[in-house]
């Protein structure tokens, strides 16, 4: 007989085990038979981009002074750039390579250069989770009357918020550390309805802000909404403003090839087209949306509304569910994309291992409500460092076989470090930098796709005048 301590060792045995044999194929492509379908993607990106931050985002825009038809027509065309990004760059590329971009890196760049990217994504990839966890947990606040919790104060003002933020970090790091499957299990139950709250929720509150018909939306959109007059304290956005923002928040993901972790178990190439449901349900309506219950926020007196108190005054209990299921669905794939990231520098760890310490992080992480405010600069100073970074890949998948140059440096030199790809991301940063405050800007996400421009140049030039070198001392050393 086993008695019950042994028991619970071969439980906790058997649990261990289950974990270590989960196979999301960090370090190899993925193989046909592990593919998924369009309808995969469609619930997955979606899933991702309809998010607790759409009631953060939608009401900048009204804070900064946008006017209706900037907020419109830069909507438009931003997210198209942005389905164009995820189509043309970071789904085909996943594809061919099936592998994800930590890896590709680490074949490109070598480890020791490849391990800073990784570290640096992981991070950024923890705290947006931390971020998504916040934003949920301030559904729950407010529907559940715990104490209320302000975004815009840094401590928490309770201990029930440490607890709340702890219960719902298990959970999404539960789901995370169970692989891709479970994470597309998760999107694929909770996406299709959300889209309809927020649809519901911004119809729910026009006759408020004095539309009641179809003839009246463009005067209250111009006069109550997006009046072109930005709040006190908040800069002035244009049309401009509108388009890099809504194409580059997600720099990372599409041109910054990050979503390879995805893509690369598409079927077909063209899945990035899936991109479109994020982008004009997940950001174009969602952000319209709560644009506009932001709008009826401030006309019933609430200056700072969080996204829980948007999303409730147009669609109630629902709206505030929908809340919670937004940031739940968007903090599982980030937690995930965290532990590929830091896997890369320690590849003899198991990936949940790794995703269970950095969802320790994003727990400690959120028990400071305040860092959600800084969610748009935080984007931005990221799509700066990943651009670079996408740059290189997409250079040495595409274009290195027609120039001539060898592919895959570190991986077919023994491991050694390819320094054409680290100096080109320095130089890109660089650059990039000088010129926005030589040119006084005023909107780091102008400088994302100058970056990849530089970085791609920089990168081509670099590694012809390195492996050029190369070629040469090998000549010199076989002739000795």
């Amino acid at each position: 007989m086993i008695d019950k301590e042994s028991q619970v060792s071969l439980n906790e045995g058997s649990i261990t085990s289950q974990l270590d044999n989960l196979n999301d194929f960090e370090r190899e492509p993925v193989p046909l038979s592990r593919t998924k379908g369009f309808k995969d993607f469609l619930a997955l990106v979606a899933g991702e981009h309809i998010a607790g931050t759409e009631f953060v985002i939608g009401p900048l825009f009204v804070l900064h002074g946008v006017s209706a038809t900037a907020v419109i027509l830069g909507l438009l065309i931003g997210n198209i750039l942005a389905v164009v990004s995820w189509t043309l760059f970071c789904a085909p590329l996943a594809v061919k390579t099936r592998l994800t971009l930590f890896y590709l890196l680490e074949k490109i760049a070598g480890r020791k250069l490849v391990s800073l990217f990784n570290a640096i994504s992981g991070l950024q990839s923890t705290v947006f989770a931390a971020f998504m966890a916040i934003v949920a947990a301030g559904g729950i606040v407010l529907m559940t009357g715990l104490p209320n919790q302000s975004f815009s104060q840094m401590q928490p003002s309770h201990f029930s918020w440490i607890l709340l933020i702890i219960v719902l970090m298990v959970l999404i790091t539960f789901i995370s550390i169970s692989g891709i499957d479970w994470v597309t299990k998760f999107a694929r139950v909770t996406t299709p309805w959300l889209p309809w709250i927020f649809l519901a929720s911004g119809i729910a509150v026009l006759p408020q802000l004095g539309v009641h018909s179809l003839s009246d939306f463009w005067q209250a959109a111009n006069t109550k909404i997006w009046t072109g007059v930005p709040a006190a304290g908040m800069k002035h956005f244009n049309i401009w403003h509108i388009i890099f923002f809504s194409w580059l928040a997600n720099t990372a993901l599409h041109i910054g090839l990050q979503d390879t972790f995805i893509y690369r178990y598409a079927k077909r190439s063209w899945y990035g087209i899936a991109s479109f449901g994020g982008m004009f349900i997940g950001h174009f309506m969602a952000w319209i949306a709560s644009g506009i219950l932001c709008a009826a926020a401030i006309q019933v007196g609430i200056a700072d509304p969080t996204p829980a108190q948007v999303a409730m005054i147009g669609a109630g209990i629902a709206g505030g569910i929908c809340v919670i299921i937004a940031g739940w669905t968007t903090a599982n794939p980030s937690l995930y994309r965290a532990g590929l990231a830091v896997q890369g520098i320690f590849p003899n760890v198991k990936r949940w291992k790794i995703t269970l310490l950095l969802g320790i992080g994003a727990t400690v992480l959120g028990f400071f409500p305040g860092v959600v405010s800084k969610l748009d600069s935080f984007l931005a100073v990221f799509a700066l460092i990943a651009a670079p970074v996408g740059a290189v890949a997409f250079m040495d998948v595409y274009m290195f076989p027609k120039l001539g140059l060898q592919q895959n440096y570190s991986y077919n030199n023994k491991g050694k470090t390819n320094w054409a790809a680290g100096l080109s991301w320095v130089i890109s940063i660089t650059l990039s930098y000088l010129v926005f405050v030589w040119l006084e800007l005023d909107f780091f996400f102008f400088m994302a796709i100058p970056g990849w421009i530089i970085a791609a140049i920089s990168y081509v030039l670099l590694s012809k005048v390195m492996q050029q070198k190369n070629e040469q001392a090998d000549i010199l050393i076989r002739v000795r």
